[in-house]
């Protein structure tokens, strides 16, 4: 009866010495994620904003605007501007069209001498009148041309500042949308509709966490068997006496040693000395940001 009380004691604690075993891990951190925040671009009363805290947005995706009607009242009024300087540029056509009758005339004249001079029914000097008037017209439609554009052009110079002063007011119209820029989970709203924000001010954090990373610290003695695109496994306390069981991949290994964060345990305490590393690991939603993850290398 001994005996068998004898083994088994023996058998208990060889049996509590293994779950120890298995429960030991290789170092331990917090899970984390890139947090965006992303503030107003405009200055205006929020005119919509749909979002929720634990919302999940995608890039590209409009979630609202801020208040744009004095943008849009100060682009007509430039608009307006524009069109009045405009207004004066002549019409270079209209304008050289009697010279271009009279270019004309004088070029049938010229040819018609020019077949009289043929059958001698004209003189050298008549043909050389003709071809002189041709010539002074020619010149003539030349230089009211070139006045018509310089003032065309000084007037184009003259709108070109408001013409960049719309493509600004462009703009600021376009930052009054407020457009989520990356796939990921709203995190914390911090504005509301109708409430005024100003450029800069921040509206909400939102973050990726479909996959998110553990950031753990490991041993000088350690790092030599760690390499990045590693698989490691990640436990994290599922129950009192359990853990839910993840595949991690390393996706970096600090290159600089660093003083043993209090908060963090590694598997040799006495180590002063360690090495960060970030592990990726594909988020089931039971993840969350600041939950601590243990790994096992």
């Amino acid at each position: 009866m001994k005996k068998i009380q004898i083994l088994s004691t023996i058998l208990l604690i060889g049996l509590t010495a293994c779950n120890k075993s298995e429960e030991k891990y290789d170092a331990s951190g917090t899970f984390e994620a890139v947090e965006t925040i992303v503030s107003a671009e405009a200055t205006g009363t929020i005119k919509q904003l749909d979002i929720e805290e634990g919302q999940v947005l995608k890039a590209g995706q409009q979630i609202g605007y801020i208040d744009s009607v004095q943008l849009y009242l100060k682009k007509k009024q430039l608009q307006a501007q524009a069109k009045a300087v405009l207004s004066g540029k002549p019409d270079i056509a209209a304008q050289t069209a009697a010279l271009q009758e009279q270019l004309r005339q004088a070029e049938r004249e010229q040819k018609r001498i020019t077949n009289l001079l043929k059958a001698d029914a004209a003189t050298q000097k008549q043909l050389d009148d003709a071809n002189s008037q041709v010539a002074v017209v020619k010149k003539q439609i030349s230089a009211q041309q070139s006045s018509l554009g310089i003032m065309s052009a000084n007037l184009n110079e003259q709108t070109a500042p408001l013409d960049v002063q719309v493509q600004q007011i462009n703009d600021q119209l376009e930052k009054c949308r407020i457009i989520n820029g990356v796939n990921g989970t709203v995190l914390t709203k911090y504005a509301e509709v109708n409430e005024v924000t100003t450029n800069g001010k921040p509206i909400y954090k939102i973050a990726e966490l479909n996959s998110i990373i553990l950031r753990a610290y490991i041993t000088g003695d350690q790092i030599s068997h760690v390499k990045v695109n590693q698989q490691v496994k990640v436990l994290v306390d599922d129950t009192k006496d359990t853990y839910k069981t993840y595949q991690g991949t390393i996706e970096w290994v600090s290159d600089k040693a660093e003083f043993t964060p209090k908060t963090i345990q590694t598997k040799d305490e006495r180590a002063n000395l360690v090495y960060a590393v970030k592990i990726r690991v594909k988020n089931d939603g039971y993840l969350k940001i600041g939950m601590y993850g243990e790994v096992k290398l």
